[in-house]
């Protein structure tokens, strides 16, 4: 029997991401994004909400992008798969934490740091055409090795 581990949210940021590096150096951030879902109850005809808290841990370059770029209420979309851990803490107690392991992270809205670093835009290739500054105006996008040339120093015309 065939089984699927796929996940997709679209939420924001509860604080600003936790960049970290394993012990090989590779780099690693923690998400905390909230999904909030409404309804109106249906006796009472009153507005309801709960909002749902996701650990979301992205690897590699797009860790990077995501720790360089976003801020406490940037909105995402994020699409991984579920995994849970399971350790022993200091005091004998087994723990144990589902977070969703992204394969891809999509920068949606705008709220993002005022820096850009280049390297950042490189660094998120799930994005078609890398990522691009909000500061910068309505161009066609750069492709990923468009923006490696033009940290190369090469003249590229877009």
């Amino acid at each position: 029997m065939a089984s699927l581990n796929r996940v997709q949210l679209i939420g924001n940021l509860g604080r600003d991401p936790e960049l970290r590096h394993t012990n090989q150096g590779d780099p690693v951030t923690t998400l905390s994004v909230a999904t909030t879902e409404r309804w109106k109850d249906r006796e009472s005809g009153e507005l309801k909400e709960a909002t749902e808290w996701h650990r979301v841990v992205v690897f590699g370059r797009a860790a990077e992008a995501c720790a360089a770029c976003l801020v406490v209420g940037a909105q995402i979309f994020a699409e991984g798969s579920l995994h849970t851990r399971r350790w022993t803490d200091r005091d004998e107690i087994e723990r144990f934490s589902t977070e969703i392991r992204a394969g891809e992270v999509k920068f949606l809205g705008t709220a993002r740091r005022a820096e850009f670093p280049a390297a950042a835009a490189e660094a998120a290739p799930e994005q078609e055409g890398g990522v691009e500054s909000p500061a910068e105006p309505a161009t066609p996008r750069r492709t990923r090795k468009a923006v490696a040339s033009v940290e190369a120093g090469v003249d590229v015309p877009f």
